[in-house]
């Protein structure tokens, strides 16, 4: 219900304290589940103090519950654990403080968590988040790595005595953060952010050694595979071992069975490298000789033919057949000459044979009229009549007597 309040007429702290507690002792029990972050046992004290993590966010409350309802599942919880607990919420007036009064608790068996995990994993691989079309290469030679780890771990050693072996002048941003634990979430989570967000960041190794799945679970946490999505530097996941398969394995861009193997993976081997540009090198060598070789036989191939060794002799050869087919043309032409001189030696005299002129010579005359017109029968001709003789040299006038 609301109350009457104003400036000039405020309420003091335990009447509000005291509303707010009846108000929370009106609400009936709930199942509340988190994770145990502390745990107090005073000996010979009635109560037990727990404080009760929500391991999803970074909000915690206290429970306390008669030792005989904890003594019920003593020998399996402890801190880290995680419980059910049927609670009813209690408000404490003098401190201004809520906690809840647990009536029963309940571990969370490994099979539920694995049941929830699975669900989790099929919800996040619906939306794409392990898809391989999204995935990342890695590059081929960092020249700087993000290493997010416990601290003085076996993980943070093996990562990077292994990668300064194959490659001495890798260098490394390491983040030490707590890897089990009610904070390991929102620690890596933030180093995770962190790393990202510098540019000389090459490629991030989230690494831990081996554990049981309580102690692996923080690395199937949503929060955390969702930083890993968002990430635009690639990732590699390098927790527990080989048979270790967190929800962090399935986002990053490569999965490591081991630290070591992370360290295998991010980095070449400077050995290696150096035995491959050695053979790549050699190679080269040995195709160059090769060509050089098969061109070498080529060109003496090509020096040893005739027309290399006597460059002359194709146009001496040619020259030859030249003179010859210009000798021979000289020839047919000269027999054409020839030929065509004594056929028109012969159609001359032929010519000259049948000509008038010739047979004038020997003695013939022609008679022409004064009309110009050729005597040739003596009935065309009169006595008295004037005609005109032409001979072989000249032409004279002649009378017909009779």
């Amino acid at each position: 219900m609301a109350v009457n309040s104003s400036p000039d007429a405020p309420l003091p702290v335990g009447q509000v304290s005291r509303l707010i507690g009846g108000w929370i002792d009106r609400l009936g029990a709930v199942w509340v589940e988190g994770q145990i972050t502390q745990l107090s046992r005073r000996p010979g004290a009635g109560v037990v103090f727990l404080t009760l993590r929500d391991p999803a966010h970074d909000i915690s409350v206290g429970v306390t519950c008669y030792r005989q309802v904890f003594d019920a599942v003593a020998d399996v919880v402890g801190e880290g654990a995680r419980v059910v607990v049927l609670a009813k919420p209690e408000w404490y007036a003098p401190r201004g403080q809520l906690s809840l009064r647990a009536a029963e608790i309940r571990p969370v068996g490994m099979g539920e968590l694995l049941v929830r995990l699975e669900q989790l994993k099929k919800a996040l691989a619906a939306e794409g988040l392990f898809a391989a079309d999204r995935k990342k290469p890695l590059p081929f030679l960092p020249q700087l790595i993000g290493l997010v780890c416990g601290r003085a771990s076996a993980a943070e050693r093996d990562v990077l005595e292994n990668a300064r072996h194959r490659w001495p002048a890798v260098r490394f941003e390491v983040r030490n953060v707590p890897v089990q634990g009610v904070h390991a979430v929102p620690r890596v989570v933030g180093a995770v952010e962190e790393l990202d967000a510098l540019d000389e960041v090459d490629v991030i190794v989230v690494a831990r050694g081996g554990g049981s799945v309580e102690d692996l679970l923080p690395f199937s946490d949503e929060r955390l595979v969702r930083a890993v999505a968002r990430c635009r530097t690639p990732v590699v996941s390098a927790i527990g071992h080989e048979p270790d398969n967190p929800l962090l394995d399935h986002v990053a861009d490569v999965r490591a069975s081991t630290p070591t193997d992370a360290a295998k993976r991010v980095v070449p081997d400077v050995g290696e490298e150096m035995e491959r540009v050695g053979m790549l090198r050699d190679r080269a060598r040995r195709c160059a000789h090769a060509f050089l070789d098969r061109e070498e036989r080529g060109l003496a191939h090509a020096l040893a033919r005739p027309v290399m060794e006597d460059p002359h002799r194709m146009l001496d050869e040619r020259a030859d057949h030249v003179g010859s087919l210009l000798e021979r043309s000289r020839r047919t032409l000269g027999h054409l000459l020839d030929r065509a001189d004594s056929e028109l030696s012969h159609t001359r005299a032929r010519v000259v044979a049948l000509s008038p002129a010739a047979t004038l010579r020997r003695g013939y005359a022609v008679l022409q009229k004064d009309d110009g017109q050729v005597v040739r029968d003596p009935t065309e001709v009169a006595a008295g009549e004037a005609l005109r003789a032409r001979v072989a040299d000249g032409d004279f006038t002649v009378k017909v007597d009779e």
